[in-house]
């Protein structure tokens, strides 16, 4: 596969990638993790790549100064989850002029047997986006077949055509959010992370796949870009707060907005009320201590916020079904 970027209508190459078939890795490494400057774009920030054996993962982190347009071209077939975290983009096909848009919060899969288009970020803001690119016969190992919008897809990779899975795009839950920061937190090494991102990979095709095929409502947006940019901000302040006292008129008060809007807001934009993205994002956190570190129950309670263990106690079991004391017996 290869990958080469333009800062003007496919004339100035800036950056030209090369990847090995199947993203495959010498044995001794298993896992290629890399970070490239985005001052190559003419923008802050850095693009991090991640490679294993069937699967490449991005991660960008960008600032854009001013409106950008980048023209890109792939050689090679992929399938790629793509998921905008911050920020809004939008890509245009050269060749069918067809545009692909990705506001707040979205996400989507799609299938390009190699092209050639241009992404315009239009204007000043910054720009978050995770992407896992899977060769195609990996993925087609994982697509369900009892839907029309599936066989659909199946049908378009079979004849090379560039095609979304779902005609419009969905929102990304709390559990996704989760596993994209574990991907992009992964300390482990050789085989170990290799095995674990390609789980944590699996984990987030199956989330998207199982929205994709519930959901058939094309989600629409009635906020303002500057409410959007609060509701994206509260998000990003729950996960970094999670043992923090917080109140719904605190939180409305620091974010310079009302209780309604921010009630209305966050559900409309996440899909769920803010305490309850927040106690999901706590059961979680403290699932992942439970399995990865050497902590008691009471650490992990007083950790994400609870003065009681057994009222975490009782939260963890309505979240998942058992006690945290059942994962501590299996860890142990």
């Amino acid at each position: 596969m290869k990958v080469r970027l333009h800062n003007r209508d496919f004339t100035d190459l800036i950056l030209e990638q090369h990847y090995p078939e199947g993203f495959r890795v010498p044995d001794d490494k298993m896992v290629i993790d890399r970070t490239i400057n985005a001052s190559l774009l003419g923008c802050g920030g850095a693009y991090r790549e991640i490679f294993l054996e069937n699967i490449h993962i991005g991660y960008g982190d960008l600032h854009m100064y001013r409106p950008t347009e980048v023209y890109f071209e792939t050689e090679g077939e992929t399938v790629e989850m793509h998921f905008a975290l911050l920020g809004e983009t939008q890509a245009q096909d050269a060749e069918t002029k067809q545009s692909y848009a990705f506001g707040y919060n979205h996400h989507n899969i799609f299938y390009a047997g190699g092209f050639r288009g241009c992404a315009d970020y239009s204007t000043q803001q910054n720009i978050k986006i995770f992407e896992v690119n899977l060769l195609p016969s990996f993925f087609k190992r994982f697509l369900p077949q009892n839907s029309r919008h599936f066989v659909n897809f199946s049908k378009q990779m079979e004849r090379q055509e560039t095609a979304l899975l779902q005609p419009h795009n969905f929102s990304i839950t709390p559990a996704m959010h989760l596993i994209i920061r574990e991907i992009l937190g992964c300390q482990r090494n050789g085989a170990f992370k290799r095995i674990f991102l390609e789980a944590k990979v699996i984990e987030l095709l199956l989330l998207q796949l199982e929205q994709l095929a519930a959901l058939h409502d094309t989600p629409s947006y009635s906020l303002r870009k500057r409410d959007l940019d609060k509701m994206h901000a509260v998000k990003e302040y729950l996960l970094a707060h999670l043992a923090s006292p917080l109140t719904l008129l605190g939180l409305a008060r620091q974010f310079n907005t009302n209780e309604y809007m921010l009630k209305k807001g966050f559900k409309e934009v996440f899909g769920t009320t803010v305490f309850g993205f927040w106690n999901d994002a706590k059961m979680e956190e403290a699932k992942k201590m439970l399995l990865q570190q050497d902590v008691t129950i009471n650490q992990v309670s007083d950790r994400i916020g609870y003065k009681n263990p057994q009222h975490f106690s009782t939260a963890f079991k309505r979240k998942f079904g058992y006690v945290p004391s059942k994962l501590k017996r299996v860890r142990n």
